[in-house]
């Protein structure tokens, strides 16, 4: 019986997913908002896929396999119809998931898990509009998802030990490594643990106590980083980090999460990282 996935929003997050689980034999359902968002995550798919064969990762017929599994639709409930597990990898934005989330709860199948991909909001607060909370869990991927070992399992405060065992075998089956988050507080672990590190980071940048290279090398050398804390940002994206950062610091009223000002200053002025050739480094 062929494993049934549906991955909602086609962005590099969601494309990312679905490529892992295509790869892995999962019959691979993207929905996005338009024909254009969905053939820009095919293509990326494409591509990433052809990439890893050209290194010896995947043979031409695996690559075609992978891609074959996968069928892309603008149609929500053609999508969830028949998934056994449902991924939302749609905008950082909780009215956004909250109304994903409603709509799923009346178009998937009873007992399919209801999956988001969220890096900080709560998933008791996405669970709460659906009349099947225990049903909802967080998965938070990291970006590029091909690469990247680490899938964070997150608790809602009614997601069942059920649910979150079978998201813990979707993501060891697309091949991730598992860490479970008990108590969803926002920003998790992961999230919180950079976001404290960059708010630091980029208060020692902007008042001037050291270049932006040399706090990324501090924490490359001094502390076995694969990363800066600053690169890690225009990687990820200076909004994605600074709106994660102002989730977590409106939820937790911590002062050490509160944006400071020039990450406020860089995304106003559109300096949002590697995407816009211009963050903390010129790309």
């Amino acid at each position: 019986m062929s494993k049934k996935l549906a991955v909602i929003g086609a962005g590099l997050m969601g494309s990312g997913i679905a490529q892992v689980a295509a790869a892995a034999g999962y019959d691979v359902a993207i929905r996005d908002v338009t024909d254009a968002a969905l053939k820009r995550g095919v293509d990326g798919i494409r591509a990433s896929l052809e990439k890893f064969a050209s290194k010896g990762r995947y043979t031409p017929e695996e690559v075609q396999a992978a891609l074959g599994r996968i069928t892309t639709t603008t149609d929500l409930a053609e999508a969830v119809a028949d998934a056994d597990v449902i991924v939302e990898a749609a905008f950082e934005n909780v009215d956004v998931k909250q109304d994903i989330f409603r709509e799923l709860d009346k178009l998937a199948k009873p007992g399919a898990v209801l999956a988001t991909n969220t890096s900080a909001i709560p998933i008791t607060q996405i669970a709460a509009v659906t009349s099947r909370p225990q049903d909802v869990v967080g998965t938070h991927f990291f970006s590029p998802v091909p690469m990247m070992q680490l899938c964070e399992l997150v608790r809602g405060y009614k997601t069942s030990d059920q649910t979150l065992a079978r998201a813990r075998a979707f993501a060891e089956e697309v091949g991730k490594t598992c860490i479970v988050v008990n108590r969803d507080v926002a920003g998790f672990v992961t999230t919180r643990l950079i976001a404290a590190l960059v708010v630091e980071a980029v208060k020692l940048y902007e008042s001037g106590v050291a270049t932006a290279e040399d706090i990324d090398l501090a924490c490359k050398l001094g502390f076995g980083h694969a990363m800066g804390p600053l690169a890690t940002t225009d990687l990820t994206g200076v909004d994605i980090l600074r709106n994660a950062t102002q989730n977590i610091y409106t939820e937790t009223q911590d002062e050490k999460f509160s944006p400071p000002e020039l990450l406020n200053r860089m995304v106003t002025a559109g300096d949002l990282g590697r995407k816009s050739g211009k963050g903390f480094y010129s790309y």
